[in-house]
């Protein structure tokens, strides 16, 4: 059975079709009908539902997304529904079913290069050290998503999940990328951990969502204690039950689990509280000067306390000088990642300078 949240696809085919226009609301599909007929359509009718046949689909997006931006606002586009039928498809109740709103066939017209990137799987992963403070050994990469355009320029996460939330496709987006990142890794022969990202709230049945990332990982031969999934955007969860679902069949499956941001609000700490990951990440808003700030290095203490009494590794992000480096050394400190030592790249680093 597919899932069809991960596999559908975001396109609008060049091919003619007609184009239903639906509202439960009277005076918005009056308005649709208006609007389509000053652009010079005939609306025609199938059981009381207005159609106009267009022969080129993509192009009539295309030509009019500005047009119709302007004349329906943000609520009306969201709740005006279309059903595109191509040449040879036919209308009917399951077609209504799997209506999209108008806003969605204009984000991908204005969104065209990170659809062109998600269709086709376009992603890499640049890899950022994490070091291992006891001997400055490398002990891992953090895998971090790029999109890949057709020009081969990229397009990066501050852009890419923006994209992704507003066109509700996390739960393909979100699967994409760990199957990119382990791919990557296996591609660059990474031998040390690696700490792939996710979005719980992407995740609705761990066994289902998360079997192809389990495939993956198997057929790359990875050892699964070396896989490290980083739980982000711990803000938006409200579910932790759910969340703790996710994390047991992680590790059921013998992966790691780190929380991500770890300091950043009261729900981290709840987190860390209920969940016991085996690695917390601290936000680098508190490693930033922490060697000027004693709140933060007190914070800092805290924390570290807090979970070296429950046997959980501490992390310290964000490392970008050599003075923020020597506090969470005094501090104390399991791993540490930042610029300080080296920025993600699309080949790994291999050797730290140990005298750094």
């Amino acid at each position: 059975m597919l899932c069809t949240k991960c596999n559908e696809t975001f396109d609008i085919k060049e091919s003619s079709s007609k184009i239903y226009w639906m509202s439960e609301f009277t005076e918005l599909s009056q308005k649709s009908r208006l609007f389509v007929e000053k652009m010079g359509f005939e609306v025609l009718d199938h059981e009381g539902i207005s159609y106009i046949e267009v022969e080129k689909t993509k192009q009539f997006f295309t030509d009019n997304v500005v047009l119709i931006a302007e004349h329906f606002n943000d609520l009306e586009r969201n709740s005006i529904r279309l059903v595109i039928a191509y040449a040879g498809e036919s209308f009917n109740f399951h077609s209504v079913l799997g209506a999209k709103n108008l806003q969605r066939y204009i984000n991908i017209i204005e969104d065209r290069e990170f659809f062109d990137i998600v269709n086709n799987k376009s992603l890499t992963s640049y890899f950022q050290p994490i070091i291992q403070a006891s001997d400055r050994s490398i002990y891992g990469y953090e895998a971090l998503i790029r999109g890949v355009k057709e020009d081969g320029s990229l397009m990066f996460p501050d852009e890419l999940f923006p994209k992704s939330a507003r066109n509700d496709i996390n739960f393909k987006f979100d699967r994409i990328c760990r199957e990119s990142a382990l791919k990557t890794a296996a591609v660059k022969r990474v031998q040390q951990k690696v700490f792939i990202n996710f979005i719980p709230t992407a995740i609705y049945d761990p066994e289902f969502c998360l079997n192809s990332t389990v495939k993956w990982a198997n057929q790359f031969e990875f050892d699964p204690s070396n896989i490290i999934f980083e739980v982000v955007e711990t803000e938006n969860v409200k579910d932790q039950e759910h969340l703790k679902k996710i994390l047991t069949f992680y590790r059921e499956q013998g992966f790691k689990i780190a929380l991500d941001d770890v300091g950043e609000g009261y729900s981290s700490l709840n987190m860390l509280v209920n969940l016991r990951p085996d690695i917390i990440k601290v936000d680098r808003n508190i490693i930033e000067n922490i060697h000027q700030n004693p709140l933060k290095q007190s914070v800092y203490k805290a924390l570290f306390t807090m979970a070296k009494d429950h046997g959980i590794e501490v992390l310290a992000e964000g490392v970008e000088t050599a003075q923020e480096l020597a506090m969470i050394e005094t501090l104390g400190v399991d791993y540490i990642q930042g610029y300080y030592f080296g920025k993600p790249t699309a080949e790994p680093i291999r050797k730290i300078d140990t005298k750094r």
